[in-house]
């Protein structure tokens, strides 16, 4: 077995292993189950917040101004919420177990290790918005998995009140929850008890300074971020959909940073993250899909010979909406020497012009949105940032084409010849029968 066969299997074993995890999978699918409440949170932040005199004056006059800012105080402000319940409900079900029961014992755990204060005026109780979104995530993300799992165990060694035969599966469900359900209750008191008792004086302060933040700033350094950006295109290289591999590891951190981006856009304030993970990615690197192949996708459209002339025009549309399987298995891009280079370093080369000109003020930070796949190139740019945002992507596509042009151009003439000595062979078959 040659070298380079050994090294593929190797990145191939260790890329599985990740991608088939199912805790990771747990918390992947548990934020993209998330994603219509943070969309609907984003669409109407912008809404919200369209930055047109007249506009604002019109939302004012007519008191519409408070029932637009409602959407986005109930979804992006309450985001752990929604995030602890679904990545609990995805673990159960990594597990074959009950979802629903996992879910809610999971927000019930969130909402006891959150401090509850009390209004000064008349003794009421509330619950405070600091540690419900974003800057809560990651103890949502570690519980919703705690709990997600702790609920299949229990059912499983049967430690749960089972009912006779013939009770409703509704009221079955029910009574079996409640062993988890008390089991939480016990360990989250015991886990506010111990952490009031520290300097931090709940558990979402601690994770915060020890975790959250740490990772954030890891998660949102530009060197982390090109570092993540080459190792997808290896991956995708090698036939390994680093998109997927990679993203299951980095979103939680990458979400975080989209969401404290959007969180002081629509509260007017500088936005806090000049990288925002996943927005960036969107908007600035992945043009066209991991490898920023739009470009290579604008050069098939030109090509002389026919099998990448068709290939073109089959990978242009999804191209522009960041789907690039078609040249990534139809050239191929996977295993193909020849356009290893462009597909390491183009996405590279896009993705520090944007970092530059996000640094230098030439563009400005992106609001964190995380608009979905799908949204084309350009609009997803003006909706992240504006005109200006939208303006360099245009600039980033030409990068692209100029980085994957020549190489194609070599790929197309050695196509092109080949098909001229099939049409030869076929044309001296036929002058033989004849």
């Amino acid at each position: 077995m040659s070298k380079d066969a050994d090294m593929k299997i190797k990145i191939q074993k260790f890329a599985s292993i990740i991608q088939k995890n199912r805790y990771v999978n747990s918390i992947s699918d548990g934020l993209a189950s998330a994603l219509p409440v943070i969309l609907g949170g984003a669409i109407f932040t912008l809404i919200d917040t369209i930055n047109i005199p007249a506009y604002q004056n019109f939302l004012e006059s007519t008191n519409l101004k408070a029932l637009t800012q409602i959407p986005p105080a109930i979804t992006i402000e309450l985001l752990s919420l929604y995030a602890v319940f679904s990545i609990a409900f995805n673990t159960a079900k990594q597990f074959k177990s009950d979802g629903f029961s996992s879910g809610i014992v999971a927000l019930m755990s969130f909402l006891i290790v959150t401090p509850i204060g009390v209004l000064n005026d008349d003794m009421t109780m509330a619950l405070s918005f600091q540690w419900l979104g974003a800057t809560g995530l990651f103890v949502a993300i570690i519980i919703g998995v705690f709990i997600g799992r702790l609920v299949p165990i229990i059912l499983e060694r049967g430690l749960y009140i089972k009912m006779p035969k013939g009770v409703p599966p509704t009221i079955e469900k029910s009574f079996a929850a409640l062993t988890p359900a008390f089991t939480a209750i016990f360990t989250m008191l015991l886990i506010r008890g111990v952490f009031e008792a520290t300097p931090f004086g709940n558990v979402h302060e601690f994770i915060y300074s020890i975790l959250q933040v740490p990772l954030t700033n890891l998660g949102s350094s530009w060197w982390a971020y090109l570092i993540i950006v080459a190792a997808m295109s290896v991956l995708w290289f090698f036939g390994i959909h680093g998109t997927i591999v990679v993203l299951s590891v980095i979103m939680p951190i990458w979400t975080s940073l989209g969401l404290e981006n959007l969180a002081a856009f629509r509260a007017g304030e500088p936005l806090p993250h000049m990288i925002p993970g996943g927005s960036f990615f969107m908007v600035y690197t992945a043009l066209g899909g991991t490898g920023a192949t739009i470009g290579l996708s604008l050069v098939l459209l030109f090509a002389k010979s026919k099998r990448y002339k068709v290939l073109g025009k089959l990978a242009i549309i999804p191209g522009v909406t960041g789907i690039n399987e078609p040249v990534m298995f139809g050239i191929p891009i996977v295993l193909n020497m020849k356009l290893l280079i462009p597909l390491i370093f183009t996405p590279l080369v896009v993705s520090v012009i944007a970092i530059i000109a996000t640094f230098a003020g030439i563009v400005p930070p992106l609001r964190g949105i995380g608009l979905p796949l799908g949204t084309p190139l350009i609009v997803n740019g003006f909706l992240e940032g504006g005109f200006r945002v939208a303006i360099l992507q245009a600039i980033l596509i030409a990068v692209s084409v100029v980085m994957y042009y020549p190489f194609l151009r070599s790929l197309d003439r050695d196509a092109l010849r080949v098909e001229g000595e099939s049409t030869q062979s076929a044309s001296s078959n036929s002058a033989s029968v004849s």
